[in-house]
């Protein structure tokens, strides 16, 4: 046993030395990159394909899931760069897969989205070289999440609460849900939004914006 956990540990530090050379290297290009975070269903690919309509910086997309290339084609529609990553599987990205996939994509972007796979727990224990980690809930999946998955929410930089247009059709605890991620994490960002009708698509936009220009501030 302690054979095999050295093992891993060694493989997860080799991973994160990636992670960090990737940070450096988006850097000094001025690239930010985020990491999107939710289960599946949670609404990452519509928040994503909304957020591609348009925005005021340059995009590309790296696409993680276990199988198919059903997102890749949703998000190649909107004209977009971006690259696919199955990882046949894997339960989250890691830092080696992304950086070949940034290989893949054109430098002249601003910012890079990533869809890890569809997971509350394992994309959030591996750092990929980003800027911030998203948080994506839907109320669909109800209020109990923040408590339940604690490690997403200590670490997300914002939180975006999805499908909100369901709220009349679903039991979700507004309240609950909030008050646990304030006591979790008080600093994130807190958005609500529905993209299928377009709603709060315009101040998450914002956000990401202002991500951009406060990284290009620091590294001027």
């Amino acid at each position: 046993m302690p054979r095999l956990v050295e093992i891993r540990r060694s493989v997860m530090e080799a991973d994160e030395e990636i992670a960090h050379r990737l940070r450096e290297m988006l850097d000094r290009r001025g690239v930010l990159m985020l990491n999107l975070i939710g289960s599946p269903g949670s609404g990452k690919t519509t928040l994503l394909e909304r957020s591609l309509i348009d925005p005021p910086f340059r995009s590309a997309v790296i696409e993680g899931d276990v199988e198919t290339t059903r997102d890749l084609d949703r998000i190649k529609a909107t004209g977009v760069p971006v690259v696919q990553i199955n990882t046949h599987g894997g339960c989250h990205l890691e830092a080696n897969l992304v950086e070949k996939a940034l290989e893949r994509l054109p430098e002249d972007v601003d910012v890079i989205f990533v869809e890890n796979v569809g997971n509350l727990v394992c994309p959030a224990e591996f750092y990929l070289g980003e800027d911030h980690k998203v948080a994506i809930c839907s109320v669909a999946e109800g209020g109990d999440k923040p408590l339940k998955y604690p490690s997403l929410f200590h670490q997300a930089s914002a939180v975006v609460l999805t499908k909100v247009d369901l709220k009349p059709y679903v039991p979700f605890d507004e309240a609950t849900f909030w008050d646990d991620v304030d006591k979790l994490n008080p600093k994130a960002a807190r958005l609500e939004v529905s993209a299928i009708k377009g709603e709060g698509i315009s101040r998450w936009i914002d956000l990401v914006e202002g991500w951009l220009c406060a990284k290009r501030e620091r590294g001027s």
